[in-house]
């Protein structure tokens, strides 16, 4: 072969070896990535207070609620489930806390026993017409407002009671622990009129003792007692003490509150309180 024939063929081959080199070169860089964006109007989700974390950490929200107060929180003798207004608040702030429906753990409380079993630990807070007064606000930590009521009286219209006035020597059923019945005393006192009270652990026992005749009125927050309304009976137009119900905790935590009161003011704000009373027809 001649000496120029040769050098072209190599010149040849070490163009077509660089060539080949090039596109391997080429193919064995990774493909730059996509940039990726937040999607717009989304933020990262906002971490919890240390108080609240510790709650959503052990997967399980404790509420108190009220078992036997029809629109607030009513237990299904059948199923065992809770409905009301006061349970669908409990659902609002374990979805807030990161924590799904079922991960809220339910337990029926009175008056008498709500406030023992935050004190022992066994309920994280309690959701249940809890009246916020003075003196409660040194044994546990109260929320803002959620809902506000007044005492009243619920009689047998057959009984022909038409105010406070006429329950004069009468015995009126209250609740263990409620406050009702220092409200009603109070009223009965400027009155000048006597009255008796007997103490009932539930308020269908109150309604029972109402109906048989054991005694002669039913008082409570009128609220509840719109609950146990009949036919029959009627809720005097006499209104004492307005009542402030709040979400109770435990003492000393503060930033559980301050959590909640940031729940309930936007739920205030964007109108899903108004929505939620409508629905309970507490409106």
């Amino acid at each position: 072969m001649k000496r120029s024939a040769l050098l072209s063929l190599l010149l040849a081959l070490v163009l077509a070896f660089g060539v080949f080199g090039l596109a391997g070169c080429a193919a064995e860089e990774p493909a730059e990535e996509p940039a990726t964006e937040e999607p717009a109007g989304e933020e990262p989700a906002a971490e919890l207070p240390a108080g609240v974390q510790e709650i959503a950490d052990s997967g399980k929200l404790r509420v108190g609620v009220k078992a036997d107060v029809p629109n607030f929180g009513l237990q299904d003798a059948a199923t065992g489930e809770f409905e009301g207004m006061e349970i669908d608040l409990a659902y609002a702030l374990a979805e807030r806390m990161g924590l799904s429906r079922d991960d809220v753990v339910f337990e029926a409380v009175t008056a008498k026993t709500r406030g023992p079993l935050l004190d022992n630990g066994q309920l994280d807070v309690v959701i249940a017409t809890f009246t916020i007064k003075p003196e409660r606000l040194e044994q546990w930590n109260f929320t803002d407002p959620y809902y506000q009521d007044e005492v009243g009286l619920l009689v047998k219209k057959s009984a022909g009671i038409e105010s406070l006035a006429d329950l004069d020597g009468k015995v009126i059923g209250v609740a263990q622990g409620a406050t009702s019945r220092d409200a009603v005393q109070v009223e009965a006192d400027k009155l000048g009129i006597k009255v008796e009270f007997l103490e009932f652990a539930t308020y269908p026992e109150i309604n029972a003792a109402l109906e048989s005749g054991r005694v002669d009125a039913f008082s409570v927050d009128k609220s509840i007692l719109s609950g146990y309304l009949t036919d029959d009976s009627v809720i005097l137009p006499d209104g004492f003490s307005p009542q402030d119900y709040g979400v109770a905790s435990k003492l000393g935590t503060d930033e559980l509150r301050d959590f909640i009161n940031e729940m309930l003011a936007e739920m205030q704000e964007n109108g899903d309180m108004d929505e939620l009373l409508a629905k309970w027809n507490l409106g």
